[in-house]
């Protein structure tokens, strides 16, 4: 055979292909985050200084080294993430090739370039772009129809067998066990969980912070706790409702009473309407507080569909499953306690990782043990 795929020659431009698009996923975790273009400028840019970067202090993994992680025209430290993000992608390709088909791995190249940045995002902001998950699930649709190979890992004959359309039935099955099975999960931690309400002794101090940047966010903060605005308000009916026995709007007193904040607008006592972006500093004493909150957000449920449409539903199943082991190892590790906000999107890619890798071979032994019992 004229090309010979099986060959370790190819490892070298599939790293490389993996460091170029970890070069790229940089741009979007940078990007879009911040409701900017991914394409416009199309030269990477310091985001301290603005400077274009010309492209040879850009290449993957090298120039980060070369320039001993700083900008070289501001020397503005350049996050590690950058360097990391480059070489765990190509580490994933090369991994992709060699333990899959080649047209396996091509889809996975796909996988892995999502993975990378929607974890990443969801790790950085608690975001999940539902733009990345929607082309995603398409992707993976699209290619069962002539290659299903990779939603058939246990049994890779049954791929071969039948319509075209089966490859897609069994992606499309994958993406409605994923999404609605966490869908109703959402649900239930919003009966659940979905207001958390304290009434404190006695009056107790509490204010809204401004975001120092653009891309930080307003803080709520009260009894020395500071929630995001993100955590807070993850539907336009979401309210942080306030009982103050005090209210200073602007460093001027305005009264007492029930005070109602939503994403966009402040609602006082009085009943008049303030947008937050007219409001310069609010604060007060607080004595009662209804704090809306999530169990999950909505962004997982279409991330875990996206898996599914890859990897099908008995990945699905896994993945569920291992994404809250490593959740809770994660936590354990990280002395995260109850109640602190986890994004869970990178426990849910890691399980899905975890299966492509050989936690399929684990829901084997598991399914031979129950057989045999």
């Amino acid at each position: 055979m004229f090309l010979d795929f099986s060959s370790y020659f190819w490892y070298l431009p599939v790293v490389l292909l993996g460091a170029c698009v970890g070069s790229f996923l940089n741009v979007v975790i940078y990007r879009l985050p911040l409701g900017l273009s991914v394409n416009q400028p199309k030269r990477s840019f310091c985001p301290l200084c603005k400077n274009p970067i010309v492209w040879w202090r850009n290449i993957p993994i090298v120039s980060w080294l070369l320039l001993s992680g700083k900008c070289a025209d501001c020397h503005a430290p350049i996050p590690v993430r950058y360097w990391i993000v480059e070489v765990v992608t190509a580490l994933l390709f090369a991994a992709s090739w060699y333990q899959s088909s080649v047209l396996t791995a091509l889809l996975l190249f796909v996988f892995m370039a999502l993975a990378v940045a929607i974890g990443w995002i969801d790790a950085e902001h608690q975001i999940i772009p539902i733009s990345l998950t929607w082309g995603g699930s398409a992707v993976a649709l699209i290619y069962a129809g002539f290659h299903s190979e990779l939603l058939h890992v246990r049994d890779p004959a049954a791929a071969h067998e039948g319509p075209w359309w089966t490859g897609v039935k069994d992606a499309g099955l994958g993406w409605v066990l994923g999404f609605f099975g966490l869908w109703s999960v959402v649900l239930l931690g919003k009966l659940i969980f979905g207001k958390k309400k304290i009434a404190f002794d006695a009056p107790t101090d509490w204010q809204l912070i401004d975001a120092p940047t653009d891309s930080d966010p307003v803080v709520f903060s009260c009894e020395g706790e500071d929630i995001p605005w993100d955590d807070l308000f993850f539907r336009k009916s979401d309210e942080l409702l306030l009982e103050c026995t005090a209210i200073e709007l602007n460093d001027t007193a305005a009264g007492q009473g029930l005070l109602k904040i939503r994403e966009h607008e402040i609602t006082m006592p009085d009943g008049s309407v303030h947008r937050l972006e007219d409001v310069k500093s609010i604060s007060g004493k607080v004595t009662h507080a209804t704090i809306p909150r999530e169990a999950m957000g909505m962004g997982d449920p279409h991330l875990l569909g996206m898996i599914g449409a890859f990897i099908g539903g008995f990945g699905v199943v896994f993945t569920i499953a291992s994404s809250a082991v490593f959740a809770i190892i994660a936590a354990v590790l990280g002395r995260i306690g109850l109640g602190r906000p986890l994004p869970y999107g990178p426990f849910l890619l890691l399980g899905g990782l975890a299966w492509i890798f050989g936690g399929w071979k684990l829901w084997q032994l598991y399914v031979d043990w129950l057989s045999f019992r």
